[in-house]
């Protein structure tokens, strides 16, 4: 072995009843090395750090840490040897503030027998590594005050003050803007420049190109590849991961657009108040939301849904308004919101894949006062036939899947009603590509169908691909429309920005 070799896994495997997750998994990452993991979802990624970070243990192989072996870790060894996580799913307590989120079990204390904590020393060590992130938040800021994107910088913070030697980061820009994920891009350098070694696992491939020294790539528990600085590309990495063209990606429509199906007339959200929005929504068609963040593309959908109280103006279905106060209201419609964050508002992680599945709908499966579980669990078995939910068996913990097939149940769970409208929010945010494409496929299907759907997407290559229409958003207005043949990534982003510069807008996310 290197004598730079920091971290080697030798055969590395784990099987579970029935399933082989890992099958003799052997990579190594270097001091000052950042080595990108990708693969799709159930590639093993998730399992493989797992067993890094001692909450799994390997069913074969070794781990070797500075050469020396070990069969598996526990959490305190992993810490021990200087691994932190900086993990997809936030680990956050939102009852307290920033800097008791970052030093949770760390905290400096102070006093006798009764230690108490020295508030004092515990934003003195937290500022600077917020600081070092550019966070437009302090350490004393609640966590519950914070968006999904200021949670994600937290979490990024509280494995920067470990003084870590191998940093695993999953999925960190997931929900990062373009200047919050070229802050953190700046932090890996310099976390490379300092020696220690980032194992950085990401859907987002450019950003891989931009910072990776090295790439290996999962594919049905086994590396099947790797690339070398000068082999990384993106179709490289693609072909490796799924074996098949990045032109299969999207699908063009199949049908034009029928009449509006969805209409909103002086619409305004309680977020932006003052501005009306006009938007009509035809059967038959992906129409693509683009903005900056913060442009109030959520808070439209959450106020479509229900979620939110409008401030004014009209909704109208087919012709007809309707009124929409509470999400039942929306579900009674036919309009469903497939949300950003799916563990959060669009499943129940504690139950399982037929309980997310029928949750909106129990009434169609009840018998007077009983919920009749044939019907409940045939409803289920066909949508994961028909969605390709992998998993063995519907009784497994939604919890449990990868991401790509939770955000299969949430759709199983509206698709077993009859959706006239489905808004999709962030439709893929943090699902490989390969799942991708079977959500992008899922959604044309909708769309062929006759419904309507509303796609909000701050991934450019994502809105210019499946989006039969673009509508730009822009501070709470509608900065405007794009038909197909106008797509550019320029013209989303002028109408995105206004007249702001563009060199400006090439480091915020669209």
């Amino acid at each position: 072995m290197s004598a730079e070799r920091l971290l080697e896994l030798a055969s590395v495997s784990k099987t579970y009843p029935g399933v082989k997750a890992l099958d003799r998994v052997s990579l190594h990452v270097e001091r000052g090395e950042v080595l990108a993991l990708i693969g799709e979802n159930g590639a093993g990624k998730s399992t493989l750090m797992k067993i890094l970070g001692g909450v799994v243990e390997p069913s074969g192989g070794a781990i070797r840490i500075d050469g020396a072996e070990h069969a598996a870790l526990s959490v305190a060894g992993a810490m021990a040897a200087g691994i932190a996580f900086v993990h997809q799913e936030l680990n956050l307590f939102d009852n307290l503030d920033v800097a008791a989120n970052v030093m949770i079990g760390r905290e400096p204390v102070f006093g006798g027998p009764l230690k108490l904590v020295d508030r004092k020393a515990l934003e003195a060590r937290v500022t600077p590594l917020l600081q070092r992130l550019g966070v437009d938040f302090e350490a004393r800021t609640p966590i519950a005050n914070l968006s999904l994107a200021q949670r994600q910088l937290v979490e990024i913070a509280k494995a920067l003050s470990l003084d870590a030697r191998i940093v695993i980061m999953d999925e960190p820009t997931s929900s990062l803007t373009a200047s919050e994920t070229a802050r953190l891009l700046k932090v890996i350098a310099e976390l490379k420049a300092a020696g220690v070694a980032v194992i950085f696992i990401s859907h987002r491939l450019n950003e891989v190109e931009q910072c990776a020294d090295r790439v290996v790539v999962l594919r049905d528990g086994a590396v099947v590849g790797g690339l070398s600085r000068h082999e990384i590309g993106h179709e490289a990495m693609i072909r490796l991961m799924i074996g098949r063209d990045l032109r299969a990606l999207y699908i063009p429509p199949q049908r034009p657009v029928g009449e509006a199906v969805l209409e909103i007339a002086g619409f305004r959200t309680s977020a932006h108040p003052s501005h009306a929005l006009d938007l009509a929504l035809h059967a038959g068609e992906i129409l693509g939301m683009a903005g900056l963040v913060g442009a109030g593309r959520t808070e439209l959908a959450c106020a479509l849904f229900g979620v939110d109280t409008p401030a004014g103006g009209e909704v109208r279905l087919a012709g007809r308004p309707v009124t929409i106060r509470t999400p039942r209201d929306a579900i009674d419609h036919g309009i469903f919101l497939i949300p950003e964050d799916r563990k959060r508002s669009g499943l129940v992680l504690e139950f399982s894949v037929n309980e997310n599945i029928s949750l909106a709908n129990l009434m169609a499966f009840a018998s007077g006062a009983l919920i009749g579980s044939g019907a409940e669990r045939r409803n289920a078995e066909e949508r994961k036939a028909a969605l390709d939910i992998r998993t063995a068996s519907i009784d497994t913990l939604v919890g449990t899947l990868s991401g790509g097939n939770q955000q299969k149940v949430v759709l199983a769970k509206w698709l077993s009603m009859t959706p006239k409208v489905v808004i999709f929010d962030e439709p893929t945010r943090g699902i490989d590509v390969g799942s991708k494409s079977e959500i992008y496929k899922l959604m044309r299907g909708l769309a062929d169908d006759g419904v309507a759907v509303l796609m909000i997407s701050s991934d450019m290559e994502e809105v210019i691909g499946v989006s039969d229409r673009i509508v730009v958003m822009r501070e709470g207005r509608i900065g405007g429309f794009l038909e197909r043949t106008a797509f550019s990534e320029e013209s989303v982003m002028r109408l995105a920005v206004g007249q702001r510069d563009m060199q400006e807008a090439e480091n915020v996310a669209c």
